[in-house]
């Protein structure tokens, strides 16, 4: 299951006082005599398109704080990288860095939601102690050891050649949840009392009129109503000419398995942060193994840039990639091993990045009422509910105060067009 994306609309011209609304644009402008399909102000009406975990969380947060919102998803919900991520979360992690406050009220709104929410039972939320473990592949089954051979914050389960173990993350600063469960938690919660509507379609065209943004066409001919629309599209961002125009967003194709050992009570809550080298020698490789209160465990690495498909379904794991993360798996414990382990996924998925890798949040420049929140990186899952919740906050109040969003205002990049 992959995200299908919301394609690029008709090509029409938006004028303004922004040169890349110049070029062609898939907004089609009504003029002041056409009627309108939203004359109700209140509650607002608000559309978001994309059903990923960013597109879900501000639905969410729109709608508790009163909006009308409709969801517009052509393929389902979760379907893409929000249902293929591993589900790390990290208080500090982002730190001296642009996306530190954003991440922090994120961890935060994690922690709160899932006492709402009963995450703990829901999606899998948890407090997690985290390492950073060396290993070096090895194929022969001598290479395990016994708890009484290791030293250090190891867990017992880890009985592959593991060395030099630090903990880099305690049950304050590290947790997890299964992003998809969490992603559907969320909308099931939001459909079910505060009223956010789900529609299956593609999204053709935003309908504009004196200026305005005033809802959104599919395909089959539709129209949601809407006095603010929401694109929370992922890597799928640049088909839209509009956002495509003003800023890139590429992808980064990131391969994981999902495994399900025999004896999954004997695996703990510790995510590993590895330094593996290969048998064979050449660069080590920085994979990451998340055990789920599921009884699975999540194993993810072999990430490169890689073209966005027009259709998500064409994204398919590469098998070497596959068979790095299965040997990375038998490297690190004998119950992660084929025989011991049931393969449940062989999956990849693409995350978006934007160009100065910083997530892009906020209104689009020139287009009143249309808002843009993409290119989270692999810190998607972690700062969906941060962003959502001041994307609700900036459609309805004009202005975000849980995270200041000047640093993600997509106006940085229509200010570099004019230079």
């Amino acid at each position: 299951m992959l995200l299908t994306p919301v394609l690029p609309f008709p090509f029409i011209s938006v004028p303004g006082n922004f040169p890349h609304l110049e070029s062609p644009s898939f907004f089609l402008i009504r003029s002041s005599s056409s009627p309108s399909m939203d004359t109700n102000p209140q509650p607002k009406k608000v559309a978001v398109c994309g059903g990923g975990v960013i597109g879900v969380c501000t639905a969410y947060f729109l709608s508790k704080n009163g909006a009308s919102v409709t969801l517009i998803e052509q393929s389902s919900v979760a379907c893409a990288a929000s249902g293929k991520a591993g589900g790390f979360l990290g208080l500090d992690w982002c730190d001296g860095g642009p996306i530190a406050s954003l991440a922090r009220a994120s961890f935060n709104l994690h922690r709160s939601l899932a006492q709402e929410l009963n995450g703990s039972e829901s999606y899998g939320y948890r407090p997690l102690t985290t390492l950073s473990v060396s290993v070096t592949e090895s194929s022969s089954s001598s290479s395990y050891s016994s708890s009484s051979n290791r030293t250090g914050p190891i867990p017992s389960w880890v009985d592959g050649p593991a060395k030099s173990p630090r903990t880099i993350g305690s049950t304050d600063s590290t947790a997890q949840v299964h992003p998809e469960m969490f992603t559907k938690t969320l909308l099931s919660k939001a459909m079910e009392d505060y009223g956010v509507e789900l529609v299956i379609g593609k999204a053709e065209r935003v309908e504009m009129a004196e200026g305005k943004t005033i809802g959104v066409v599919l395909e089959d001919g539709r129209e949601i109503g809407a006095e603010a629309v929401v694109l929370a599209l992922g890597p799928w961002s640049k088909r839209f000419s509009v956002l495509g125009s003003l800023f890139r967003v590429y992808g980064i194709k990131a391969h994981s398995i999902v495994l399900e050992p025999k004896e999954a009570n004997r695996i703990t809550p510790h995510a590993l942060f590895l330094t593996y080298y290969p048998a064979q020698g050449g660069k080590p490789m920085d994979p990451e193994v998340y055990p789920r209160p599921t009884g699975e465990v999540y194993i993810c690495g072999m990430s490169a840039q890689a073209e966005v498909p027009d259709d998500p379904e064409q994204i398919t794991p590469v098998p070497e990639s596959i068979n790095a993360l299965k040997r990375v798996a038998a490297s690190v414990s004998s119950h992660l091993v084929e025989g011991e382990a049931a393969v449940k996924a062989e999956q990849a998925c693409i995350l978006p990045c934007s160009e100065d890798d910083v997530p892009i949040i906020g209104e689009v420049p020139g287009i009143k009422g249309c808002y843009v929140a993409t290119g989270h990186s692999c810190w998607g899952i972690l700062n969906g509910p941060a962003t959502g919740a001041a994307m609700a906050e900036l459609v309805l109040d004009g202005h975000a105060s849980i995270v200041d969003l000047r640093r993600f205002d997509p106006r940085r990049f229509a200010s570099a067009l004019k230079k």
